[in-house]
């Protein structure tokens, strides 16, 4: 990921913290015998209000602090020391499925979407239901607890969360036949099935809903018309059923047109973020040089003087 991908965090009001993890997982490359990492690892624990320990932990030490972390909901915290684990094992593919957990807990359904894909890259056929990391179930809102950790279902959920059901719903699909016999991924099938078939008739109840009140407005401003002034522009039958039908069909248009402003927005949450950076660190293009090299072809010219003196020596 780059450092733009990541640089959103800092703006949001529920993480103002977050900033830490920024130096520890771009700025500084981790090395468990540098020093600088070290401190930098220290200070970022310091700025999160963490307690800082003298040793360097172990990725399975990191691993399991994460995820008292995100026991506890605090899962920028867990985030700090995933990102710590993934610095010393990048192989680790468990690491990198539950860091997308605690990106999709906050929000960050970009992050948590290419943590998810990374899982699935490193190990595809990862069924196992693992012990290593606990979580409240989504579905559950009694305290249920749950263990799902499957790469395909991490995906699943991030698409799921925003509103990206068709997607979830093949997401959903490959992680039930790494698992055919959990039945959390059969229910998480069917909610998702309801929730794309509701999505789909959404879209033709809003639009008829802006035509329903477009006719009531251009019925009402008719009555307007004949009740609040002396003379009715309106008079002729015709009139009045065109400006009703032109209202109703403003009302469609403009609640098909937020329907689709919704589904942009939706797309938008699962795209990268801006590169807030950009190419800083390139030189701009001097203008001097181009301004020094036409000077330098200009003195080879000759004016068309000169060049007919050249010419007639020649002849002679």
């Amino acid at each position: 990921m780059e450092v733009a991908s990541f640089i959103t965090l800092v703006n949001l009001p529920r993480h103002p913290h977050v900033l830490a993890l920024l130096h520890v997982t771009w700025e500084i490359d981790v090395n468990p015998d540098s020093v600088l990492d070290i401190m930098a690892w220290k200070q970022a624990r310091i700025v999160l209000g963490m307690p800082v320990l003298e040793e360097v932990p172990t990725v399975e030490e990191l691993k399991q602090k994460g995820n008292e972390c995100v026991r506890d909901k605090k899962y920028a915290e867990s985030a700090l020391h995933y990102t710590y684990a993934i610095k010393l094992d990048p192989g680790n593919y468990s690491l990198y499925s539950n860091r997308s957990l605690a990106f999709l807990k906050m929000e960050q359904y970009y992050l948590a979407l290419e943590d998810a894909k990374q899982t699935i890259k490193l190990q595809p056929d990862w069924a196992k239901l693992a012990n290593a990391l606990v979580v409240l179930s989504s579905t559950a809102e009694d305290g249920e607890i749950e263990v799902r950790i499957s790469g395909y279902f991490r995906k699943a959920e991030v698409e799921f969360s925003t509103d990206h059901f068709s997607e979830a719903l093949q997401s959903y699909t490959q992680a039930l036949k790494l698992q055919p016999d959990d039945p959390g991924i059969r229910d998480a099938i069917l909610r998702t099935t309801r929730k794309m078939q509701q999505d789909r008739k959404a879209d033709d109840q809003y639009s008829w809903l802006g035509a329903g009140v477009g006719i009531i407005m251009g019925v009402a401003i008719v009555f307007a018309d004949h009740i609040l002034t002396h003379k009715p522009t309106l008079t002729h039958p015709l009139l009045m059923a065109l400006l009703t039908i032109a209202v109703a069909m403003a009302g469609y248009g403009v609640m098909r047109g937020y329907r689709y402003y919704t589904k942009c927005q939706r797309l938008s949450l699962l795209e990268a973020p801006l590169d807030l950076l950009g190419d800083d660190t390139k030189p701009a293009p001097s203008r001097e040089e181009p301004q020094e090299s036409s000077k330098e072809e200009r003195t080879h010219r000759y004016t068309k003087a000169q060049a007919r003196q050249r010419y007639k020596k020649g002849k002679s």
